[in-house]
């Protein structure tokens, strides 16, 4: 008896999120199909220049958004950001710094500081880190 291996696909959207770039700016052949573990790997491993350019000018989503500016999703949602930005527009963001900007900066470097805090304590314990 032979095994056969079947090709692990996954949908744009996983794939999307993989890379980190916004699928709706993706080319129209990379949103309509699936794309296999070989293709994925290959994309990160020498991008075509599509995907240079969204990673360099976006629009990104939202999960890299939050990581440019230092803050969290659910800031950037309190925020009123819930569309994906471009690196200009993160840009612009970052110059103007706005009041709810700074408060979610100084929030996520609270929380920041606590996981180190606690992963030190946990650490000094001989705990295994927590996943």
């Amino acid at each position: 008896m032979t095994s056969h291996r079947t090709t692990q696909t996954m949908k744009p959207a996983t794939a999307a999120k993989k890379l980190g770039v916004y699928l709706e700016a993706t080319p129209a052949e990379f949103q309509e199909g699936v794309v296999s573990r070989d293709e994925l790997n290959a994309l990160q491993t020498d991008p075509p220049e599509w995907l240079r350019e969204l990673r360099r000018n976006g629009p990104h989503p939202r999960p890299v958004v939050a990581a440019r500016l230092g803050v969290s999703i659910s800031g950037l949602a309190r925020g009123g950001v819930t569309e994906a930005l471009t690196t200009d527009q993160i840009e612009a963001l970052r110059a103007e710094n706005p009041e709810w900007l700074q408060k979610e900066q100084a929030t996520q470097a609270e929380v920041r500081k606590e996981a180190a805090r606690i992963k030190e304590k946990r650490a000094e314990k001989g705990e295994a880190p927590q996943a």
